[in-house]
């Protein structure tokens, strides 16, 4: 067991608005996870690792990433019918005060709700990251298939996450990951000469050394790099950057969601449009250059004038529209066709096909696009 802190924090620190933010997404997402993989027929254990777990709780009482993520399973409405998955949950943090704050944490959970369930199995994990996927890696045997894993990867700065790690821990169909990226380093050290190390190995390529030396086009290049590298290295089939911005305006981190489930990718960005942001950050993304708020109501005309584009002189099914949006935009299948197909349809904007109802398209209907 190692006995140094890693960085700089104390045992227990103040809680960011953003990383509220941050657990109210992993809570919501992770309910609606836990309910698919709880009853599926297909599954009998689903995993949860939280590779950089932390102390359990903030200064001010507030939970910590591990007692989200068992909340969203033991309060779950359904949990009842879950008795038949083995639910792993792994809880990996290298500081050992920190380790001990979250076992407390963990038995005062337990003492509140009562012994968990008999499917519900924890281990915890003192451990460099690194060195933990190894192991992980190491203990299975050749031919296994590592079942339903999501994981949570939130630590702190840039290292321990090399992408060729990660890639090998998540290669199978069944596995997710929400990553943070710590962009603010990033930007600052990419072309520095001193971190090269540690960039390559994060990145899994020299090629952030050749980002341009300022400005947006600086930020775009290192974004995209890291994004177009977790779909070529960690051959995910859908990728999701939502940037993290502060009052000031200034892009402090990214989340990056990663799935080769479409479903998946969907539930996640329905749960990032669900956030309330505040005053000291947004969360926000962007669609042909346009910038797109995460915000409950937010507005879907940037989707209208992508789609008008993207579909330009084609017929094209419903359903074929809204899996592109789910695949291609910042925007989920709740937005688009009530909030943003139905008014383009009453306006005359697009044209329905197989259609019974003006601004109503039910399956079976395509969209014409002028």
């Amino acid at each position: 067991m190692g006995s140094k802190k890693t960085d700089s924090m104390d045992t227990i620190w103040p809680i960011s608005p953003h990383t509220a933010a941050k657990h109210d997404l992993l809570r919501n997402y992770l309910g609606a996870w836990f309910a698919i993989f709880g009853q599926s027929s297909n599954h009998d254990k689903v995993n949860f690792v939280d590779g950089f777990a932390g102390p359990g709780v903030y200064a001010a009482g507030e939970e910590g990433s591990p007692i989200v993520a068992l909340r969203a399973l033991l309060e779950h409405s359904a949990v009842d019918k879950f008795a038949g998955t083995q639910f792993n949950f792994l809880f990996n943090e290298h500081d050992p005060q920190r380790l001990d704050a979250l076992k407390a944490m963990v038995e005062r959970l337990r003492y509140e709700l009562g012994e968990f369930p008999p499917n519900v199995n924890l281990r915890f994990e003192n451990r460099n990251f690194h060195d933990l996927g190894q192991d992980i890696l190491g203990s299975m045997k050749e031919t296994e298939v590592l079942a339903p894993t999501f994981f949570f990867v939130d630590p702190f700065g840039y290292k321990d996450v090399p992408l060729e790690l990660m890639q090998k821990l998540l290669a199978y169909r069944a596995c997710e990951m929400l990553i943070y990226f710590d962009f603010n380093s990033v930007n600052r050290f990419a072309t520095a000469g001193n971190v090269d190390e540690h960039f390559e190995a994060l990145f899994g390529t020299h090629a952030f050394t050749e980002a341009p030396a300022s400005g947006p086009a600086r930020h775009e290049y290192l974004r995209d790099l890291y994004e177009q590298q977790l779909r070529d290295v960690g051959r995910f089939t859908y990728v999701r950057s939502f940037a993290m911005v502060r009052g000031t305006g200034h892009v402090g981190y990214y989340l990056f969601f990663c799935t080769r489930d479409l479903q998946a990718f969907d539930k996640m960005k329905a749960q990032m449009w669900k956030l309330d942001p505040s005053g000291s950050y947004r969360f926000e993304d962007r669609l042909a250059d346009v910038l797109v708020l995460f915000e409950a109501g937010g507005s879907t005309e940037p989707l209208k004038e992508w789609l008008l584009e993207r579909f330009a002189g084609q017929t094209v099914p419903i359903q074929v529209v809204i899996d592109t949006v789910i695949a291609e935009t910042p925007y989920y299948s709740g937005q688009v066709k009530t909030k943003t197909l139905a008014p383009m349809n009453r306006a005359g904007v697009i044209g329905g096909a197989n259609q019974k109802t003006v601004g109503q398209f039910p399956a079976g209907t395509s969209v014409v696009f002028p």
